[in-house]
């Protein structure tokens, strides 16, 4: 990754299992100030069905969409233009992991829905961990990742260091 004027102007990273919904379709991306967004998503990448639906809401906001793998982020992150202002959405921690390690300059995550299922416990009422997503943030976090909990831009930002 080049460093300098040639980084990608990565906003901010968010985890949503949803995705491109209305919160992050029109407030985030609003209040950010992103002309694209980036659904890292290996899933997503191929399923147009899915892919239609979220433009369609992300259209609202003025913003661009993109669909791409994990792989193919990793690979292209660094041609954005400097007038891209990103706005990358994944839908797990792991998928954050990912991308780190794979050389995207990510400096903050912000943590939005992660829904219940078997085996994961709450972090609060609206982010519900299991052992690998709590390794996830710990890896995140020693490499310099600044990983907090933030529903929505106006809430105060709960450290996820705090809380695992």
């Amino acid at each position: 990754m080049k460093a300098g004027l040639d980084m990608p102007n990565i906003l901010l990273t968010r985890v949503d299992n949803r995705l491109i919904h209305g919160q992050v379709g029109v407030t985030w991306t609003k209040t950010l100030g992103a002309n694209l967004i980036v659904v890292a998503d290996d899933e997503t990448s191929s399923n147009e069905m899915m892919q239609s639906l979220m433009q369609v809401t992300a259209k609202s906001s003025g913003a661009e969409t993109r669909f791409f793998t994990l792989e193919k982020t990793i690979k292209i992150i660094d041609k954005a233009a400097p007038r891209q202002k990103i706005f990358i959405v994944v839908k797990t921690p792991h998928s954050a992991r990912v991308l780190v390690e794979g050389g995207v300059p990510i400096k903050e995550l912000n943590i939005g829905n992660m829904h219940f299922s078997d085996g994961k416990r709450a972090l609060n009422k609206k982010v519900y961990v299991d052992d690998q997503d709590v390794e996830d943030f710990k890896i995140l976090i020693e490499n310099g990742v600044n990983v907090y909990i933030q529903d929505l831009p106006g809430d105060v930002k709960e450290q996820v260091s705090h809380l695992i």
